[in-house]
């Protein structure tokens, strides 16, 4: 099983550092994927070439499947029979391809994803497109024949819900980031 990409480790740059009243940079939540971390259900990653350069001082990693207690690597699940919304109003469920229901996982991860971007401050994320949990904006169909569709991984949407801004990793460039890592810097 690959390492588990849960919270950032104690160290010296994640410390924060000056005075008590004196305003600290933010942190961006990224899918661990994206920086390189073995954890898709496939046992690989997506390293992004540009999320991989940001300074790991300022980047939040976040698997919501190893954090809903899904082993790496795993069968790939898809949302069938509706939305992330209606994943969590349960109306629809997390199937893995073997067929075993996965919302619980699912969900699990999904809440402790938001409940760290909470005690994080986050602002902003940066997620993997098409995932289960993490995609911002399409998500594969439910019917496990690569055919995608608009919507949110069930992660995606608590954080969105909450007012956290999604990226997704197919929109990300330079610009962007650099715009971001400013704002979240003052």
């Amino acid at each position: 099983m690959a390492d588990s990409v849960l919270v950032p480790r104690p160290g010296p740059k994640s410390r924060p550092i000056g005075r008590p009243n004196e305003k600290k940079p933010g942190f961006l939540m990224v899918s661990a994927c994206l920086l390189g971390r073995p954890c898709r259900y496939d046992g690989q990653s997506k390293k992004h070439p540009l999320i991989s350069r940001l300074d790991p001082a300022v980047i939040l990693p976040v698997c919501p499947e190893q954090m809903g207690g899904l082993p790496t690597p795993r069968p790939p699940a898809e949302i069938c029979g509706g939305s992330a919304r209606d994943v969590l109003e349960g109306k629809a469920r997390v199937i893995n391809r073997e067929g075993t229901d996965v919302t619980r996982e699912y969900y699990k991860g999904a809440v402790e994803t938001l409940d760290l971007a909470r005690k994080w401050g986050i602002r902003y994320a940066v997620l993997k497109e098409k995932s289960p949990s993490c995609a911002p904006s399409c998500v594969y169909d439910g019917n496990f024949q690569d055919r995608v569709r608009p919507g949110l991984g069930l992660a995606a949407y608590l954080l969105q819900k909450n007012g956290i801004t999604l990226i997704s990793d197919e929109e990300v460039s330079e610009t962007l980031l650099r715009s971001i890592m400013l704002e979240l810097q003052s």
